[in-house]
C-alpha cells in the first residue's frame, strides 16, 4: 500500500465519529516530502466537527509547511473529500492540477484524482497571502 494511504489508514483508527459512524483518516504530504495525518473529530453540534483532511493540513501548516503535493483519504467506501476540505487543499496548492488526491476504501482500493478535477472552480484570490 502507498505510504501516504497507509498513514491515512492508521490515522483513521483514531477517528471520533459517534454520530455519523463514518470514520475518516487522511494524510497530507508537503512539497518537501514530510507527511502529516489526521482523523475526523465529530461533535454533537455538527459545525464544530473537523474533517480528517483539514486536521492533517492544519498540522502541516502548524509545522511551517505551506505547499501541498498530495493528500490521501481513507474511508469505508473510498469517498472523496467534501467541498470545504477541497477548498482548504486549494489554499495550499500552487498548481491544483499537480496536487494528487488519493481516495482509498477500507479494502485498500485506491482511486487517484487531481485536485483541479475534484474542485474545478474553487475560489482562488489573485492576492498573495500574508505570512
Amino acid at each position: 500500500m502507498n505510504e501516504l494511504v497507509q498513514a491515512a489508514a492508521e490515522a483513521r483508527k483514531n477517528a471520533y465519529a459517534p454520530y455519523s459512524n463514518y470514520p475518516v483518516g487522511a494524510a497530507a504530504r508537503s512539497a518537501d516530502g514530510r507527511i502529516w495525518s489526521g482523523a475526523n473529530v465529530e461533535n454533537v453540534a455538527f459545525s464544530p466537527s473537523i474533517c480528517a483532511e483539514r486536521a492533517a493540513i492544519a498540522k502541516m501548516v502548524n509545522d511551517g509547511a505551506r505547499e501541498l503535493s498530495e493528500v490521501a483519504v481513507v474511508t469505508r467506501d473510498g469517498g472523496t473529500p467534501c467541498g470545504v476540505c477541497l477548498q482548504v487543499m486549494l489554499e495550499f496548492a500552487p498548481n491544483p492540477a499537480d496536487v494528487k488526491v488519493l481516495c482509498a476504501d477500507e479494502n485498500g482500493e485506491v482511486k487517484e484524482y487531481a485536485l483541479a478535477a475534484l474542485l474545478p472552480h474553487g475560489f482562488k484570490t489573485q492576492l498573495e497571502p500574508r505570512t
